[in-house]
């Protein structure tokens, strides 16, 4: 077994670990509500919402911290759509079913994390141009990391390379931009 084979078994390994303790475990109400909410930001209306308030408050700067965001964004949904087809992985529900949360996931597979990827792509890339509010971004960016694991639609490393890859568009795009 090569080193790289065994890296990505002790991975996997411990996934499925973890995913087996988040399925069964019956979370208190307010973090229900609180992963579901995120998880539906996540979808898109949160930072749909996000950029018309910076295009109608957002000062002289706003059509370079909206371009920046829409281009990593842009970037990183066509990388998640290519990753995930290449590698296959299968999601957390298609192994054990959920003891709470319901949803039905946007495709068939997880790695990496598109809600991540677009989570961090967008919140760091406005976060350049408004650094006030960065924490309130990565609240906004965290939460839907977390709630992507907690609602069973992604393993724990799907979402540490989304948001890496995230990162990486955010500072690569305003760059480019700025």
């Amino acid at each position: 077994m090569t080193l790289p084979h065994a890296m990505l078994n002790y991975i996997s390994h411990r996934d499925h670990k973890f995913m087996r303790r988040v399925n069964r475990w019956p979370a208190p109400r307010w973090i229900r509500l609180w992963a579901l909410c995120a998880t539906r930001g996540g979808d898109g209306w949160l930072w749909y919402g996000m950029g018309l308030m910076v295009m109608l408050f957002g000062g002289a700067e706003r059509f370079l911290a909206v371009g920046a965001a829409a281009l990593a964004a842009a970037t990183g949904i066509a990388i998640f759509l290519y990753v995930k087809k290449a590698t296959g992985r299968k999601r957390p529900c298609a192994f054990e079913p959920h003891c709470w949360a319901t949803l039905l996931p946007p495709d068939q597979f997880s790695f990496p994390s598109g809600h991540t990827i677009t989570a961090f792509a967008v919140a760091l890339s406005l976060s350049h141009f408004y650094p006030e509010l960065t924490v309130g971004l990565l609240f906004c960016a965290v939460s839907i990391a977390a709630s992507r694991i907690l609602l069973g639609m992604h393993f724990v490393s799907d979402v540490i390379v989304g948001a890496a890859i995230g990162i990486l568009l955010a500072f690569g795009a305003t760059a480019l931009v700025a």
